[in-house]
């Protein structure tokens, strides 16, 4: 099992859909939230794509080399870059981290954005030239010349010179609820991803995409994107996801909602109807709760209790054939902590840092006498 992070370059803080606890998301924070990832045994962290994000690829850059071992799961945009362009940067990336970058391909679901970038293509049509772009950005990124004609791409003598550590290319990473997304994840990429459903819905994506996948003669791996809210006692878990809340009134979450049904994303319409925007029916499976997806769009369901009740249930997204899970929490810096030092050692995870032995000079946990 492998557990990812998240580095919040869209912002932050101690509640949701205000500036009240809010905090300035810059270099000096980003820094410490990456090198808690790397220190606490997380395998790496997503970060995430769009005009409300910093770039992610210029983020990552800046904190490879304060990093030692996690792994960045950066986003390439098909239609919004060119296949050998976002081949030549993975390869660079790649290269000089080490072979520590996992490749999040990013359709997008958000025509009005979409637009603003200069893309004008319908849903089917964005993952019709997905299809193209993955075709030839596996080809030149595993060494080969790549000639493509397609109905939105047409590559002559594409080819990479310098190539990425890791063979044939680093991993694709992808998620997509549409029998098309469903499909072209069946024919490319490496492991396919899911917002956090539950577990029977996401048992069915599964089961979909697998029998896709062996139609293509392929087999994939599954990860989850989760938030998560993990304390001591089950009550302590709810107060605090009733807490991140607290701020949210229903102008926030009609203007919020809003905004997400312009999308045509489908699992962006998955996430809304588990809520419909009501606050009163939250948690949709057990210690599933859809408060975030209120006012944030993406992933919108958190898992909430004790550490033994949330392993239980990412142990039940395990048994499913979920192996990777991406988590985060508010804020992220210290959730991060928390769920290392709660959650890490209910789970069976191979990474985890070994703790030096205790001595005076480095004490592990407060020294309190002489």
């Amino acid at each position: 099992m492998q557990l990812l992070w998240f580095i919040p370059t869209h912002g932050d803080g101690r509640y949701l859909g205000t500036a009240t606890g809010g905090r300035a998301v810059n270099f000096a924070y980003l820094r410490q939230i990456a090198q808690a990832v790397d220190d606490l045994g997380f395998t790496g962290a997503l970060l995430p794509t769009g005009r409300s994000c910093e770039d992610a690829w210029i983020v990552a850059s800046t904190l490879v080399s304060l990093t030692r071992q996690m792994r960045f799961l950066v986003a390439i945009r098909p239609g919004l870059v060119s296949p050998g362009v976002a081949a030549r940067m993975a390869a660079t990336f790649d290269r000089l981290s080490g072979g520590r970058l996992l490749i999040n391909v990013v359709t997008g679901g958000d025509p009005v954005e979409l637009a603003g970038d200069g893309l004008h293509l319908d849903h089917d049509q964005r993952y019709e030239l997905t299809d193209e772009f993955l075709t030839v950005w596996r080809a030149i990124s595993s060494g080969e010349l790549a000639n493509f004609q397609g109905d939105y791409l047409n590559i002559q003598d594409g080819k990479l010179l310098f190539p990425p550590v890791q063979k044939p290319h680093p991993p694709l990473w992808f998620g997509g609820s549409s029998p098309i997304a469903q499909n072209i994840a069946a024919k490319h990429v490496d492991v396919y991803l899911t917002w956090g459903e539950a577990p029977a819905q996401v048992a069915e994506k599964i089961a979909t995409v697998r029998r896709l996948a062996e139609a293509e003669g392929r087999t994939l791996q599954f990860g989850i994107r989760l938030h998560v809210i993990v304390r001591e006692t089950e009550s302590e878990a709810w107060d605090a996801a009733n807490q991140l809340i607290r701020y949210v009134d229903d102008e926030a979450i009609s203007k919020a909602q809003k905004a997400y049904a312009r999308m045509d994303s489908v699992g962006q319409r998955r996430m809304t109807q588990l809520h419909h925007g009501d606050r009163e029916a939250l948690e949709i499976s057990p210690n599933l709760w859809a408060g975030v997806g209120l006012v944030r769009g993406g992933a919108g369901t958190a898992l909430v209790g004790d550490p033994q009740t949330v392993a239980n249930r990412i142990l039940e997204y395990a048994s499913l054939g979920i192996d990777s899970f991406i988590l985060s929490g508010y804020p992220h810096l210290e959730e991060a902590y928390r769920v290392a030092e709660l959650l890490f050692s209910y789970l069976p995870l191979d990474n985890l840092p070994q703790v030096e032995q205790q001595h005076v000079l480095s004490p592990f946990g407060e020294i309190v006498a002489n």
